[in-house]
């Protein structure tokens, strides 16, 4: 997979960045870079980001265990496969980025 950047302007999430699930070990790489006072998290999905049906307003989503209500530049990562992956900035009026980075060999 290639590496994905999505950025939050303002109170917002970003979409969804779907995760392959084929690729193993998993290995994924998270980066948050702030500009300006926001907070945000990142979020995780086990719903089917490919449903017609999915809607990213009702889908169940987790907050990552060590990037959630930061303020600041962070990374940390996630060793397992969820479905999918997104930012969501919950205040501040200036932006942020989230880098992932997905590694691993095909099974």
């Amino acid at each position: 997979m290639r590496p994905v950047r999505v950025t939050t302007n303002g109170v917002s999430v970003s979409l969804p960045i779907p995760i392959d699930q084929y690729l193993s070990p998993t290995n994924i790489g998270l980066g948050v870079v702030v500009n300006g006072a926001v907070t945000y998290t990142v979020e995780h999905t086990f719903d089917d980001v490919f449903d017609p049906a999915f809607n990213p307003a009702t889908a169940t989503w987790f907050d990552h265990p060590t990037l959630q209500g930061l303020n600041v530049n962070a990374d940390s990562n996630l060793a397992f496969p969820p479905v999918a992956v997104r930012l969501n900035q919950t205040a501040g009026a200036g932006s942020a980025i989230l880098n992932l980075i997905q590694a691993g060999a095909q099974a």
